[in-house]
């Protein structure tokens, strides 16, 4: 083997995508000396985006003064390469900064739009925002405010929406932001393809993770739905249901319907970002990975993106994971020649021995596609 790829996503909760790329640069050399290993962490847009495209491309941290999900001031970090702005939204408005104070009616993703204002202000003309891992739930109206839209209440007074006040918006004008973006594209890293608002909608699918009860859920997904008619109404911008419009609280359908954003896979953006395709060239094998690869996996996910990518080029492509679901079988179609479990121990045979023949069969099948698609 004379040139090797691992393009890994994390282990959520246990090995992050920079300790498996480090441990491959470390272990795949002991087997083939001679072997030339591409490394490529990858993030899903959530915490951790700007950390893997630092390492994967050698974008330049930069340092932001912005407020934090509740307005409290914090310093964030996004990437810089050039003209291109790397941004994760989870730097001003992520989960872990709220600690045990959970609450996304109240919570804003002010800062994430300056984020985007310090970027734009800094001379960068294309930002690529990662959705993932918000404490919020307010259809990305402080992003939208803090790069000069305006939400005004029955009152014709501005202020802020943040979850519990959506139903309060009566107008909304974004000539200030148009202006302030004119010539900037924003491409938003998205992998749900949750509509805004419904049963399948932001605050039914992520609101009770983020700390909503029962009543707030239903009051949270009435405020986007309320926004989504006024933003129909005066922006010409239908995003209710848009997929992928309630990724991160409603973060998606607001980036589209206030600035123009498009929304992307963010595998195919982290993809074309660091230039995978040319990467490919002359490669033996592709090792990816994720914490457990199902039904799921085949459908837009880090693994799907990847094997898009080789199954063209007749590239064998290695799934090392956490776990195999029994549905994981469709990977096969997609283009992943052999899966492994990194689970090593044991369990006890009573909890599967009327599968054993079963997962016997599917291992060896997997050592034998390998081998033939390495051409042994």
């Amino acid at each position: 083997m004379k040139k090797c790829i691992v393009i890994s996503d994390s282990f959520k909760g246990t090995i992050s995508s920079l300790e498996i790329c480090r441990m491959a640069k470390q272990s795949v050399p002991k087997f083939f000396p001679h072997c030339q290993v591409l490394t490529v962490p990858v993030a899903d847009g959530g915490e951790g985006t700007v950390d893997c495209f630092v390492e994967a491309i050698g974008v330049q941290p930069v340092t932001a003064a912005v407020t934090g999900p509740y307005g409290e001031p914090v310093q964030a970090v996004y990437g810089r390469r050039g003209e291109r702005a790397i941004i994760e939204m989870a730097a001003a408005a992520g989960l872990p900064m709220v600690g045990e104070r959970r609450n996304p009616g109240e919570t804003t993703t002010y800062g994430v739009g300056q984020l985007i204002a310090h970027a734009v202000e800094q001379g960068c003309r294309e930002i690529l925002l990662g959705l993932g891992g918000s404490a919020t739930n307010d259809g990305g109206c402080g992003c939208a405010a803090a790069l000069g839209v305006r939400f005004y209440d029955r009152q014709g007074k501005t202020f802020v929406p943040t979850g519990l006040t959506l139903e309060q918006i009566h107008r909304i004008d974004c000539a200030r932001a148009r202006q302030l973006l004119q010539g900037v594209s924003i491409t938003v890293m998205c992998d749900v393809d949750n509509p805004l608002c419904g049963p399948r909608g932001a605050a039914h699918v992520f609101g009770p993770q983020k700390g909503a009860d029962e009543a707030m859920v239903e009051r949270l997904d009435r405020g986007l739905h309320h926004l989504a008619q006024v933003a129909a109404r005066d922006l010409g911008v239908s995003v209710a249901e848009l997929p992928g419009a309630g990724a991160a609280g409603g973060m998606g359908g607001g980036c589209v319907a206030f600035l123009g954003a498009r929304l992307k896979s963010g595998i195919e953006c982290v993809l074309d970002t660091v230039g995978f395709d040319a990467m490919l060239e002359g490669t033996d094998l592709v090792i990816t990975g994720e914490g457990r690869i199902d039904s799921q996996s085949v459908h837009g996910k880090v693994i799907s993106g990847i094997a898009g990518r080789t199954k063209p080029r007749n590239i064998p492509l290695v799934a090392l994971v956490g776990g195999i679901g029994e549905d994981a079988g469709e990977g096969y179609d997609l283009g992943v020649t052999a899966m492994f479990s990194i689970d090593r121990p044991a369990r006890d045979f009573r909890e599967y021995a009327d599968k054993s023949a079963v997962y016997y069969q599917r291992t060896l099948e997997d050592i034998l596609r390998l081998l033939r698609a390495m051409g042994t």
